[in-house]
């Protein structure tokens, strides 16, 4: 099955990926990025990821070390929360370009 349109991975490609990055290194973290590395590709619309990812965690390489937060569990940051732990003041596209 094609995960991903724009670059032609299929589910097949990303569990003999996820396999083999097992086999080199049974420590490793394996994200995305690495997968798009190892078949020699990089991610382009990112349409594909919540399906990449679903077939990333079915891999029975994979391992339960690695496994990969779903996205219910990454926390809403909401209106008032600063971005990337910096406040709003500090946000460098709201600075003034006036020199």
């Amino acid at each position: 099955m094609i995960i991903c349109h724009c670059m032609g991975i299929t589910d097949r490609q990303i569990a003999a990926a996820v396999d083999w990055m097992r086999a080199a290194d049974p420590e490793t973290v394996i994200t995305p990025g690495k997968i798009y590395r190892a078949l020699g590709k990089r991610a382009d619309c990112g349409g594909c990821m919540p399906l990449f990812l679903d077939t990333m965690r079915n891999c029975a390489s994979l391992g339960p070390a690695t496994t990969i937060p779903s996205s219910q569990t990454i926390p809403y940051l909401g209106t008032g929360a600063s971005h990337e732990g910096r406040p709003r003041s500090h946000r460098l596209s709201e600075r003034s370009a006036a020199v």
